[in-house]
């Protein structure tokens, strides 16, 4: 029997949670920034060896990516409002944590915990704005709030990392996220109510072990590829471990009786479009970040909360694609269709970057502000569109791994395109350092040839994402519908494969 949803809340309730939820939001954004900014006076502050600060960022990206599908399946057991507050409040303890720190494995423990936090919290944030807004309409411009602030949110980190450690010391870059999360826990009992799922938590174990170690195994590897080479074993070795403990996974949940994650969630033809076309834009934009922080800082001189503040041109846009654009579109096109578009937009900003060159004429009007509007337009658009998409027509049960899914894929697509465009760029530089002669001029154009190399990499990713998903969508939507029959589990989560409703 298919579970059906309780009724929509009022109005002022549903107001909200979209703004507690995206408070939650902003705030998990912008710690993933906001450190990177403060890395360099962190290292200096408490000591940290060269060989040994990429832990700053590793400790949180694997403790995140390794337990976002155990923590959207937590979710789904304990009720998402009461997971959403203790993750809330272990989000807020690890903040505190790091910000006293006064040595370096306190940090790194510290911004573990936050990886672990985020992971309870994230899915349920997700889950509960999925369940709060079944309205198409209003689903769909709750959706664009949501995304638009994910999408803003990492530029704003570049800015407020600067001025915050700048003026207040990186201390407070993770003190900041105290009096966030305490706003965002006010509002909590506001939520709307879910039950706890019934009976004890089934856990698949092997699922559980599987899809953690093949996740930070694959996040693990991709962080390492940047500065040891994709040949060296520290490399190597995880990435051909992850792909294959993932593998396993994928063929343990199909033969599971309580899967950790029903093969159903990702076989949908509609919903896995939506988690490939994620992951394909968090793989290019993250290029695009890459090469706008270096250009701007290295060629045109700004300085990083310039930089930063250069980005806030593509967060707005962000904003404006996820809530103008894909909240009007969502309610007159197949989503499929808005997916293209989105990639399309995307493609074309980062193509206009291509024809940089390290002595270019008027490159904030004629390149950088009409390629971080595309971006940020298609950006928007798609996280709005594919957040909507992952969790429409699943039960209460598996709304919350739905969301842990489509965030661990945001994970592996951003390790995947640091690492990716930093090998393109590097390569691309040093085959163009060694057909001139030697000298600052030379050495400069060597590497914006680098990126621009890497960024013809982004748009080839994005366009033939883009044309993949436009075959797709030319055929016949009834044959959209679930390719894979979901096993019949007990109790709540019995019920049929579910169907991504069309808005």
């Amino acid at each position: 029997m298919r579970q059906e949803l309780p009724a929509a809340p009022a109005r002022p309730a549903r107001r909200w949670t979209l703004l507690v939820v995206s408070l939650a939001q902003l705030m998990a954004v912008l710690d993933a920034t906001i450190v990177n900014v403060a890395l360099p006076s962190v290292q200096q502050g408490l000591g940290v060896a060269d060989a040994e600060r990429h832990w700053a960022v590793t400790a949180y990206s694997l403790a995140l990516g390794g337990s976002l599908l155990l923590g959207g399946r937590v979710c789904g057991a304990l009720g998402h409002r009461r997971s959403f507050a203790a993750g809330l409040i272990g989000f807020a303890a690890a903040s505190a944590l790091g910000g006293a720190a006064g040595d370096a494995g306190t940090f790194f423990a510290a911004r573990a915990l936050q990886g672990l936090s985020a992971a309870l919290m994230a899915p349920a944030a997700l889950a509960l704005l999925s369940m709060t807004f079944p309205d198409p309409r209003e689903r769909g411009r709750a959706f664009g709030v949501f995304a638009g602030v994910g999408a803003g949110g990492a530029a704003l980190g570049v800015v407020s990392g600067g001025l915050l450690t700048e003026y207040a010391g990186w201390r407070w870059c993770l003190y900041i996220n105290v009096p966030m999360a305490a706003l965002a826990l006010l509002g909590t009992p506001l939520l709307r109510r879910d039950r706890p799922g019934r009976g004890p938590l089934r856990l698949d174990l092997p699922g559980v072990l599987l899809s953690a170690a093949g996740i930070a195994a694959l996040v693990g590897g991709l962080s390492q590829a940047e500065s040891r080479g994709w040949g060296d074993p520290l490399v190597l070795l995880p990435l051909l471990g992850g792909a294959g403990l993932l593998a396993l996974f994928a063929r343990v949940e199909a033969r599971a009786r309580h899967p950790l994650l029903p093969p159903g969630i990702v076989l949908h033809r509609v919903r896995g479009i939506a988690f490939v076309s994620v992951g394909l834009m968090f793989t290019a934009m993250f290029g695009f970040f890459l090469f706008m922080s270096y250009y701007t800082q290295t060629v045109l001189g700004y300085t990083a909360v310039g930089a930063g503040l250069t980005l806030l041109v593509n967060a707005a846009a962000s904003v404006v694609g996820s809530t103008v654009v894909a909240g009007r579109l969502l309610v007159r096109a197949d989503p499929r269709t808005v997916v293209v578009a989105a990639l399309l937009s995307s493609a074309a900003g980062i193509l206009i970057l291509t024809r940089l060159t390290a002595d270019s004429a008027h490159v904030l009007v004629v390149y950088l502000l009409p390629a971080q509007v595309l971006t940020g337009i298609g950006l928007g658009c798609l996280l709005a569109t594919a957040a909507n998409l992952v969790t429409s027509g699943t039960g209460p049960a598996d709304a919350g791994v739905a969301s842990g899914a489509y965030n661990a894929v945001q994970q592996v697509g951003a390790a995947l395109g640091t690492a990716l465009f930093n090998s393109v760029a590097t390569a691309g530089a040093a085959a163009y350092a060694a057909s001139r002669e030697s000298g600052p001029e030379a050495l400069s154009a060597g590497a914006v040839h680098g990126y621009t190399a890497a960024l013809w990499a982004a748009f080839a990713l994005l366009a033939c994402g883009a044309l993949a998903v436009g075959a797709l969508s030319r055929e016949d939507a009834d044959r959209a519908g679930p390719v894979l029959e979901r096993q019949s589990t007990e109790g709540e989560n019995d019920h049929e494969p579910p169907q991504v409703r069309r808005p």
